[in-house]
């Protein structure tokens, strides 16, 4: 939705990460090669300043990217911080798409079904469910689960970048954990130009909770 609503007025590039959607599966799963990856595509298309917006782990992919000898216009970071995790919050959702693959159901209603059993909120089972295909006898994932899974510790992970001037807005789900208080300390370390707007009533699937709010601060940031 935030992609197709932007497109009214700006040139927009949606990215499947590597392990997702229609890219390419690897073995191989951190920051720095996914970086490296969006690096490489915006030098191929020749985008001059882009701005890199990405929730969950592509905000830390777009936080990544200031590392890199390449000029950044704005980030916008949605419920995620510039810090490493030590606790596993993705295992519900971990568990509904393994379900999927596990009961092989025959459409796309009856994954969302099987999905609803470990996922409780309807907008991030829809989210999710973008990247449900048809095998011709079931369906299943785009994602690379297997790879994702292996890589979980990578995915928490996080190197600090060398502190940039390129302005960030931190989009913070307000029932979420991710982005707290005491990583305050840790975000001005590495970036001097920050805002931060907190969205009422959502947790860290906040643009599939609340997409025209996160909508609206995006634009107003932009």
């Amino acid at each position: 939705m935030l992609a197709r609503e932007l497109k009214q007025d700006h040139d927009v590039i949606s990215v499947d990460l590597r392990n997702h959607g229609r890219s390419f599966h690897s073995d191989d799963h951190d920051y720095a090669l996914m970086a490296s990856d969006i690096i490489t595509l915006l030098k191929e298309l020749k985008v001059e300043k882009p701005i890199i917006i990405g929730h969950s782990m592509g905000g830390k992919v777009a936080m990544r990217l200031c590392d890199f000898d390449y000029p950044l216009e704005k980030l916008v970071v949605m419920d995620m911080s510039p810090v490493k995790y030590t606790t596993r919050r993705h295992d519900n959702v971990l568990a509904g798409l393994n379900a999927v693959c596990q009961q092989a159901p025959k459409t796309r209603a009856e994954a969302m079904e099987v999905m609803s059993e470990h996922i409780e909120i309807d907008g991030v089972r829809q989210f999710l469910g973008k990247s449900l295909f048809n095998s011709g006898e079931h369906m299943g994932w785009r994602f690379n689960l297997e790879g994702l899974e292996k890589n979980y510790w990578n995915i928490l992970d996080w190197q600090p970048i060398n502190k940039t001037d390129t302005p960030v807005l931190f989009l913070k789900g307000a029932d979420s954990d991710y982005l707290q208080a005491d990583h305050q300390a840790k975000i001005q370390q590495q970036f001097a130009q920050v805002k931060v707007h907190i969205v009422a009533n959502t947790g860290h699937w906040l643009h599939a909770e609340k997409p025209n709010e996160v909508l609206r601060a995006i634009r107003k940031f932009i």
